[in-house]
């Protein structure tokens, strides 16, 4: 058996609490007691293909988000949705950095990280809320559950979903979740907490059978939590505990969306195998008989940058045989 066959069969039994369903659904309630688009506002961005606006959505505690809205220019009708989120470090950036989708015909939201920009990319949405912690955003407030870093980032990414159905000109039932790295956990959280997506785009996915990769990387964002308890050794069990209420695998266990996954064999960040057991346990929660389309390319020589233009190319192909099967033969 190869490598590669054993990834193909690789579906660990991953530390799942009790009250999991029941921390997110209070969690989003509470989050969902505010209206969730707060503002939308035209913005000028000297493109004459797309049209853009800066939009500030009601995320985790009511805290103002942003986003960016893009379309292809003077189309009126109601489009298929992409909502992409960025990677680890990284912030919405500039608009005309990621068109990808709207020039292939989807509107686009791309959702700011909160509290991350500057390490790899600008962003405009603070996190203001602190705990004890590390450093850095994977390890703040990673000593309780409710204080967790990444418990008001999904949170964000749910509502991000819910704000693109709110805004003018989307097609509420074509609306895509999509991410790599930080954004493919972050999009396959999603998956795992709506039932009403077209679709997951997932490539690289961090946060996946998480306890196994603090022990397996001291690349970041893995290896900052892994440094985390080498100086806090005694905070193993609290920190565990924490990671438990976001791993991507048992969001991946409870999602229904078709999903297209994308991984480099020899990625050190978000190792494989991490990425092969959501793949491998997606859709399988309850014992269902039957599981969502799932495609997935893995690139043997290639690290955490994966496939890269070759693979969203084989993205935009697979979504608009899934989404609109007319628009172009699939490939």
């Amino acid at each position: 058996m190869t490598p590669h066959d054993e990834l193909r069969r690789y579906a660990p039994s991953v530390v799942e609490p009790a009250d999991f369903d029941a921390f997110w659904r209070s969690t989003l309630d509470a989050a969902r007691s505010r209206p969730v688009l707060v503002d939308v506002q035209p913005y000028r961005t000297g493109l004459r293909l797309v049209d853009t606006w800066d939009v500030t959505f009601a995320g985790f505690g009511g805290d103002p988000v942003r986003a960016w809205y893009t379309r292809p220019a003077g189309v009126d009708a109601p489009l298929p949705a992409v909502v992409e989120f960025a990677g680890y470090g990284r912030g919405r950036g500039l608009p005309h950095e990621r068109l990808t989708w709207p020039v292939a015909g989807y509107a686009h939201l791309l959702m700011d990280n909160r509290g991350q920009s500057g390490l790899h990319g600008a962003g405009d949405t603070p996190d203001p809320h602190g705990a004890p912690g590390g450093p850095w955003p994977a390890t703040w407030g990673i000593l309780a559950p409710h204080d967790y870093h990444y418990r008001r980032l999904i949170t964000d990414a749910v509502r991000a979903v819910e704000a693109v159905r709110a805004l003018p000109g989307v097609d509420t039932d074509r609306v895509v979740a999509a991410g790599n790295s930080q954004g493919g956990g972050l999009a396959l959280a999603v998956a795992g907490l709506r039932d009403d997506l077209a679709a997951l785009l997932t490539t690289a996915p961090f946060l996946c059978d998480v306890q196994r990769g603090i022990e397996l990387t001291d690349a970041a964002p893995y290896g900052e939590i892994a440094r985390y308890l080498a100086v806090h050794r005694q905070a193993e069990e609290a920190v565990r505990h924490t990671l438990s209420y976001v791993d991507g695998v048992t969001f991946a266990r409870r999602a229904t969306a078709p999903a297209h996954f994308g991984i480099g064999l020899r990625d050190n960040v978000c190792p494989p195998s991490t990425g092969f057991a959501a793949h491998n346990q997606y859709g399988t929660a309850n014992g269902r008989a039957e599981r969502p389309a799932l495609q997935l390319h893995a690139y043997p020589f290639n690290g955490h940058e994966g496939g890269e233009a070759l693979h969203v190319g084989r993205q935009v192909r697979w979504l608009d045989a899934l989404l609109r099967p007319t628009a172009h033969p699939a490939g």
